[in-house]
């Protein structure tokens, strides 16, 4: 049983142009197996790239080097996380051929970028991912890359072509800046393994698919259109779009109307919002409902309000976070079919070619479950691939784990219990032995919760 559940592009070539980035404070020199093979690493595709071979490819040795972007990683994560160090390798980063530039990482304003992490010493496979939110290529190091390195994969990461609160103007049509996440993501992938046989003389034996909220719905989408390139995926509060919903444009809307004052817990509860997660609620009116809200609807109903938020989220941040008031009454249902053909176009469906783990806290007070990954389960359960999916509620989860911080009598992070689904899912496609069945993942009346979870805790009745 389930769970309750445009600027022009910086390099106009069609060759790629390679670098051999400038060697920072910590980096290596290459030795005989150190970073070996590095110049000759070419990813294909590439518009340009640049590597540097690397003492250690962790957050650990990268902060405050140009090789990470410990900012844009903020609040993701737990800061009593322990995370491991000391992975010598290669780091290679680039970007795709792109006509838009929100992204300005590196100077490059350009986006369609990617990091590709070789280390020295390969276990065989290669993890992907995908920003969450709208974040960039390196959102997801300490939450994802510094783990997989450690246990030995090549990994690589894309900011899925646009990025920022204003992603929504990227392309000509609605739906093309969601669309190009997806593209992106497959593009990376092919590159990528392409690359890693080049850097260890073979392709990758296994390529696992995962990632974060926007990340976990890539995941998903991945699995249902690309399963050839992927043996497995776990799937982080995957954000769920469907062409009839729901949505997060089914349920922001009354989240919306509570800040301004038009809807009550009542309706809140109605649209998918558990009630325990109450007390978060005055954090994401600030924080999230808003500008989710606005910036989502303006990338596939553009015409529903061309005024708000108009050719730019906003220029600070409170205008950015400022809720559209004209969202309160949204009625996704209600609006043309050209809307739903829009979110057709990446809408998921549940038809997994690869075994999925999903995780999702159950006072996630953003994409609440009840109205995402439990309708999920149902999806994949429906087209007949059930065999091939877990899901597990995590108790007291919320949207992002540093959250905990400031509720640890409250919340619990889902980082460790991310972890644990990793490794049951590498355990259930190399040796076959199946990850134990759906359930809620209980919260321990004692010990280290940041840093552990057993996927066989089960939650006590409420």
């Amino acid at each position: 049983m389930r769970p309750s559940r445009r600027v022009p592009l910086l390099a106009a070539t069609a060759l790629a142009l390679t670098l051999t980035g400038p060697v920072p404070a910590g980096a290596a020199a290459a030795g005989a197996d150190h970073c070996e093979r590095q110049n000759a690493v070419r990813v294909p595709g590439a518009a340009f790239q640049q590597s540097a071979c690397l003492e250690d490819l962790t957050t650990a040795g990268l902060a405050g080097t140009p090789y990470t972007d410990m900012a844009d990683q903020a609040g993701l994560t737990a800061k009593g996380t322990t995370n491991p160090s000391g992975v010598p390798g290669t780091q290679i980063d680039g970007y795709f051929p792109d006509n838009s530039g929100f992204n300005a990482t590196h100077g490059w304003r350009h986006d369609a970028q990617f990091v590709i992490r070789l280390p020295d010493h390969w276990n065989g496979g290669l993890v992907v991912t995908g920003a969450p939110g709208t974040r960039k290529q390196y959102a997801t190091d300490t939450a994802i890359s510094d783990q997989v390195l450690a246990q030995g994969y090549a990994y690589a990461a894309t900011d899925k072509g646009n990025s920022g609160p204003d992603f929504y103007r990227d392309g000509s049509r609605p739906g093309d800046a969601v669309a190009e996440w997806n593209r992106r993501t497959t593009q990376l992938t092919r590159a990528a393994r392409k690359a890693v046989a080049q850097r260890y003389g073979h392709a990758p034996r296994r390529t696992y698919m995962t990632g974060i909220s926007n990340g976990g719905y890539l995941t998903r989408w991945q699995l249902e259109n690309h399963p050839e390139l992927y043996d497995g995926g776990v799937d982080w509060e995957g954000a769920l779009w469907t062409t009839e919903g729901p949505s997060l444009l089914t349920s922001l809307p009354t989240a919306v109307a509570r800040t301004l004052g038009a809807a009550d817990d009542g309706d809140m509860e109605a649209v998918g919002f558990s009630p325990r997660s109450a007390f978060l609620w005055p954090y994401h009116e600030k924080a999230y409902w808003g500008v989710t809200q606005k910036i989502y609807r303006a990338e596939f109903d553009p015409a529903y309000d061309a005024g708000c938020p108009g050719a730019s989220a906003g220029s600070t941040v409170e205008q950015i976070l400022a809720p559209c008031p004209s969202d309160a009454t949204y009625d996704y249902a209600s609006r043309p079919a050209s809307v739903h053909r829009a979110v057709a176009r990446v809408a998921l469906t549940g038809r997994i070619g690869r075994p999925l783990i999903t995780l999702h806290g159950d006072l996630d007070a953003l994409l609440p479950k009840t109205a995402d990954s439990d309708v999920y389960a149902r999806m994949v359960d429906d087209s007949g691939r059930g065999q091939r999916h877990r899901y597990y509620s995590v108790e007291d989860g919320t949207h992002v784990d540093g959250l905990y911080d400031t509720y640890p009598d409250r919340l619990r992070p889902i980082l460790p219990c991310y972890r644990s689904a990793f490794h049951a899912l590498t355990v259930w496609v190399e040796r076959g032995t199946r990850p134990p069945a759906d359930h809620t993942v209980g919260r321990p009346a004692s010990g280290d919760v940041v840093n552990s979870c057993s996927l066989e805790e089960t939650a006590s009745p409420r």
